[in-house]
């Protein structure tokens, strides 16, 4: 439930993804369907168009097609899916595999589960997994590792997943296994049930008070479309966030910094503790460094608690540190206990 990407380390996303099917239902083989755009369309979008006409597949799916050259109006091809269609043209478009599509697939891979009964699991991810297929990784996905092993996760939407870790995020996750938890984990992290703590290891000794609480928006860098950033909603497109902060250990070289997520945004904690002028260790996209042995950003979702969405039990998880996380703790002189860490 992180730092998250519904869509969105987000690593995390509040409300559970708003992701579409990405056309997990789309056959692999050529079909071709063709169309007189009816009045009722006339003037529509090219891909809200076909969405209306192909029901049976995602609007993104559509998109991605159209984009691949596989739509034609009047036999003509289109590729832009904000092309406006006019009653009686002729519409065709080409059902085919997308990279999307064919990532859908089951592969093995070994999964730390730490808990598991009919209706959802606990996965502790490591380092380096990526969650769900995306341009740049189609495959070997965390998605993919959970159809492999669980013939329920193919009859769920993303395989179960309610919320994503950014790929060089460590920690734990909750997955659906039932169609009833998926609904009800979702609308859980929505109503903010879902406790989500993570230790974090970062540049420059902490100063001011050791508790904080960062109440702050997020959306895209109107800058740099490839990071997030702390947005003024008033002039830009974001979304409220909000992260507690508590300081754990202070030494020359920087901070240990537990984090607990009141929101859930994409690259939430990264974000907040960059605005806070301490980004995190490896994380070189806001600010970041590698430093006391750490390359990836230095993140961990250490804990998870929430009341079972079937049965009511309350439920928590703690996930050991991994060892590039202790080694740089080691590097720093810290020696990191739980227990004696305000437990």
């Amino acid at each position: 439930m992180q730092d998250s990407h519904p869509l969105d380390d987000a690593e995390n996303v509040e409300s559970g993804w708003a992701l579409e099917d990405d056309a997990a239902d789309a056959t692999p083989e050529f079909e071709l369907r063709q169309f007189d755009v009816p009045a009722a369309l006339h003037g529509d979008r090219l891909d809200r168009a076909l969405a209306a006409l192909v029901e049976e597949f995602s609007r993104n799916y559509l998109r991605q097609l159209i984009e691949d050259g596989a739509a034609r109006l009047n036999n003509v091809p289109v590729r832009k899916p904000a092309q406006r269609v006019k009653v009686g043209e002729r519409l065709e478009i080409e059902l085919r595999p997308t990279p999307q599509t064919q990532a859908f697939v089951p592969q093995a891979m070994e999964l730390n589960v730490l808990y598991e009964d009919e209706h959802l699991a606990v996965i502790d991810k490591p380092a380096g997994l990526v969650v769900h297929p995306a341009p740049g990784n189609w495959s070997g996905t965390l998605l993919n590792g959970l159809l492999a092993r669980d013939a329920k996760a193919g009859l769920l939407p993303r395989a179960g997943i309610v919320h994503r870790l950014d790929k060089d995020t460590s920690g734990l996750m909750v997955v659906a296994r039932s169609r009833v938890a998926m609904e009800a984990l979702v609308a859980c992290i929505a109503a903010r049930e879902v406790r989500r703590e993570y230790l974090a290891l970062a540049h420059r000794s902490w100063s001011g008070p050791e508790s904080r609480t960062v109440d702050a928006a997020i959306g895209r860098d109107p800058r740099n479309r490839l990071r997030m950033a702390v947005v003024d909603i008033n002039k830009n497109s974001g979304k409220t966030a909000q992260t507690i902060f508590e300081l754990l250990e202070n030494v020359d070289e920087g901070c240990m910094v537990r984090c607990r997520l009141v929101t859930g945004r994409t690259h939430q904690i990264r974000v907040h503790m960059a605005s806070l002028g301490h980004p995190l260790l490896g994380d070189g996209l806001y600010g970041g460094a590698p430093a006391a042995g750490m390359v990836r950003q230095a993140l961990h979702a250490e804990k998870l608690a929430f009341e079972h969405p079937i049965t009511g039990e309350s439920l928590q998880f703690v996930s050991q540190l991994p060892a590039d996380l202790r080694a740089a703790l080691a590097n720093w002189g810290l020696d990191y206990n739980p227990v004696s860490q305000g437990e």
